[in-house]
């Protein structure tokens, strides 16, 4: 199978030639169902884990500890843009707690990463422990291979500032505006037609055909390694390494859904309905995205972690 995101509505370069200093590279993993090895990067799979290693646990005091739950491993091999491990590592592994019962809320995920360095794995734990009892579904992945492909993203529209950032959100408002006023006419027209007659439903067809900055030529969707991170929900917040307060890099981004009704422009060719759009079954808060980041001097400092 080979999945890959269609070309771009337009050049947004081209349109706005300071975007190319903020240029960077994300890689989409398409996860689609499938049956992967530990020696595979998957999601929702079998981790390559020491034999003899302890499989880890949430301690917290919600009423099922246990076991916490394989989320994701990530080779640097089929990952351009997964960032360096520590000390050499080449493999990323995602662990997390099937509950919403953690942090100052009580409601907040709880989210393990390991790195480690494949090769020095001999013998691969098996069977590998599952939690008992799991709080939600979405916390449960469906196993999938992925299929990695490398994308152009530019920074969220928010995180532009000076004279870039207010032609861009200009040129914004002016899409929308005019997005609208062709919806109208094109409602219009077929006010005066039929519409039970020919099927018609209107609204939507005319403002989805026009591209947004923010919808198709920015941050793309879905589960990826690196690239930009999109600020939906909170708006732009602050990734500053707790270890050494650097500015932090998107590491890995966790996402409910491949594509939104906003962003259908990233959707790959022949992929519909939930099998494409949720392939791994997993949804993160309010079905949005989870955004883990990285220190980019120091790997092996504390990651960070944003929902949107």
């Amino acid at each position: 199978m080979t999945l890959t995101t269609p070309p771009r509505p337009l050049d947004v370069e081209a349109l706005f030639p300071g975007l190319a200093a903020h240029r960077a590279t994300a890689t989409r993993l398409h996860p689609r169902a499938g049956s992967p090895t530990a020696r595979d990067s998957h999601v929702g799979g079998p981790l390559l884990w020491p034999a003899g290693e302890p499989w880890p646990v949430c301690d917290e005091p919600h009423r099922h500890s246990g076991p916490l739950l394989a989320v994701a491993q990530l080779y640097a091999r089929d990952v351009p843009d997964l960032a360096a491990g520590p000390d050499g590592c080449d493999l990323l592994q995602v662990l997390w707690c099937p509950f919403d019962l953690h942090g100052p809320t009580g409601h907040g995920m709880h989210v393990q990463l390991r790195w480690r360095r494949s090769a020095e794995v001999r013998e691969v734990l098996a069977p590998q422990p599952a939690p008992a009892h799991v709080g939600f579904d979405g916390y449960l992945p469906t196993p999938c291979v992925l299929h990695p492909e490398r994308v152009t993203e530019y920074p969220y529209i928010e995180l532009l500032t000076g004279e870039l950032g207010e032609r861009v959100e200009e040129w914004e408002d002016a899409q929308e505006e005019a997005a609208y006023e062709a919806e109208d006419e094109e409602e219009a027209a077929y006010e005066a037609q039929d519409e039970e007659e020919d099927g018609y439903e209107a609204g939507g067809g005319a403002r989805n055909a026009l591209p947004s900055y923010q919808s198709d030529l920015s941050v793309a969707p879905g589960w990826k390694a690196g690239g930009h991170a999109a600020w939906n929900v909170t708006g732009p917040g602050s990734t500053d390494c707790p270890g050494c307060g650097a500015g932090m890099r998107l590491l890995l981004t966790v996402d409910s859904y491949e594509w939104r009704a906003d962003s259908e422009s990233w959707r790959p060719p022949a992929t519909s309905g939930a099998d494409g759009n949720r392939p791994t079954g997993v949804a993160v808060g309010n079905f949005g995205k989870l955004n883990v980041f990285a220190c980019p001097h120091d790997p092996a400092h504390p990651h960070r972690f944003s929902v949107q």
